[in-house]
This record gives C-alpha cells, structure tokens and sequence, in this order.
C-alpha cells in the first residue's frame, strides 16, 4: 500500500467523532498518505473518513484482538474494501494486559487471531494488515504475517533495532507523538500529561529500558531526556527533525500525533504538513 512518509493519528476521543468528515478532507488536502485512527476502533468507525476522502490510507490504529472477533473483522473489512478499494489498512494489536482482564500469551493470541482472519469467509489479505509491535517476537510474527510493524511511543533506537528485526521488505511504521509548542516548560508539561498512561503501561516502560532509559527516566513524569525524545516539541521544523530521524533508522512511515490540543488541530497539521514539505492546502 501506498502509505506515504507521512500520516496523522489521532482518535474520535480527541477530535470528536462529529468532526470525521472534516478532519479526513483536512488530511488529504494537506498531502498526508495516512490517516491512522486511535482508540481502538472498530473497522466501521473508519467508514465516515473514508466517505469524506477520495485517496488517502484509512488504517485503524489499533484494532484489539481481545476486543474483536476475526470472522465480523473480515466481514466488516470486505464491505469496506467494496466501497473503498485499496484505502483501508487493518492494524492490529494485542493491547495491555493493565486494560485487558483476560490478557494471556500475547502472541499466541496473536497467531491464532490471524489464522482466523485467514480462515474466514473473506479473508484479509497479508499485505492489507499490520501489527502493532514492540518486542522481538512480534516483531518477527509482524514480519511474516503481514504487512509490517506498527510501533508507538518508542525512541529512534526502537526505530533502528525493529528495522533489523523485520529485514528490508516488511514495513515499519512509527507514531510519534509531538506538541507544537515552542515554550519549554509548556510543551514539557503537555508532553508529559500526554506520556502518564504509557509511563504506566508495562509493555511500554519494558521497552524504553531497553532501548536507552533507565528507571529514572521513567519515574516521576519521565525525565527531560526521555520525554524530549519520545515527544519532541517546539516549532514544525524542529518536530519534521525529530520525525526525520526516524525515516533515516529505517521507517517507511512517521504518524504524526499532535497532542496538547482539543479538537481538529488545523493549525498543527497544517504547520506540520508544510514542514515535512509534502505540500500545502488546495
């Protein structure tokens, strides 16, 4: 698929469900390849982007395996590729076991999940879903099963050693999260009220400390260093820097996660979009 160096994600959490069809055009317009949709959704919930749009990559971002059942997923995925062929994406994750009462062998989990999916009915094609992946395992399983490995909240040292992990075809597409922001303590702050839950979340923390962090980092809110790493602030260019980086360890793809704002955060993709230099508003 064509994904573009560059995507938004977001959530209807964030932007309002209400505001889909606008938020999709703005995405487009401003020449985003993708547009990854947060928490947890449903494929069906991707539909109101879709209709607003005529190009762009619509990927959920992610679809959680102990939340779904494989057959509707296939199901609700053939409907949409009927009406929007070649546009949606299916990413899929295991979630956290903080969040998930019944979280047991993740990637067994994972594996049987997509045998199902290719057991089904109208199955989902390898190249039309990835996995949102941290671990060396699921890196691997990501790899072979699918389109590549969708990461979140990692540093570009993540970014680097997932890059071995899924040899040169398989793509690797991280989040970064970013606040437009070019007061220090300001942005740290919303930086931080934005990094809480995932300095919360085991498999998170797990892997900062293995990519460069300590406990220190980690404690208390995070560290300057790690949450100026995780979620660079300031101006577009300094953020189209940072997103860069990742590029240059072996991305394929950065989405963009503009946090510290409420709504359709215009001003912050349209700043980001010109900075990244994919082009501006038509």
């Amino acid at each position: 698929m064509q994904l573009g160096e560059f995507g938004v994600w977001t959530s209807y959490r964030a932007i309002g469900e209400e505001n889909a069809g606008e938020a999709a055009r703005l995405v487009e317009d401003l020449g985003f390849g993708t547009f990854w949709l947060g928490g947890s959704p449903q494929l069906p919930a991707l539909g109101p982007l879709l209709q607003a749009t005529e190009r762009i990559v619509v990927a959920t971002g992610i679809l959680n395996v102990w939340a779904s059942e494989p057959e509707r997923v296939a199901s609700d995925f053939a409907e949409l590729e009927a009406r929007f062929p070649g546009r949606v994406l299916l990413g899929i994750g295991i979630g956290h076991p903080e969040a998930t009462r019944h979280y047991d062998k993740p990637l067994a989990a994972m594996q049987s999940f997509l045998d199902a999916l290719d057991a089904a009915s109208a199955a989902v094609p390898t190249g039309r879903r990835c996995l949102a992946a941290l671990g060396p395992k699921m890196l691997k399983l990501s790899a072979e099963r699918s389109l590549g490995a969708h990461t979140y909240f990692v540093p570009v040292a993540h970014t680097r050693a997932a890059r071995e992990r899924l040899g040169e075809t398989a793509i690797l597409v991280p989040e970064l999260a970013c606040v437009l922001d070019d007061d220090l303590e300001s942005a740290r702050a919303k930086a931080r009220a934005y990094a809480a839950l995932y300095l919360g979340l085991g498999n998170y923390t797990n892997n900062l400390l293995h990519h460069g962090y300590n406990e220190h980092d980690i404690g208390d809110g995070g560290s300057d260093r790690l949450i100026d790493a995780i979620i660079p602030h300031g101006l577009a260019e300094e953020i189209a820097t940072a997103a860069r980086r990742h590029l240059s360890a072996g991305a394929d793809h950065v989405c963009l996660q503009a946090v510290g704002v409420h709504g359709v955060p215009r001003p912050e993709w349209t700043a980001l979009a010109s900075a990244v230099g994919i082009g501006s508003l038509r």
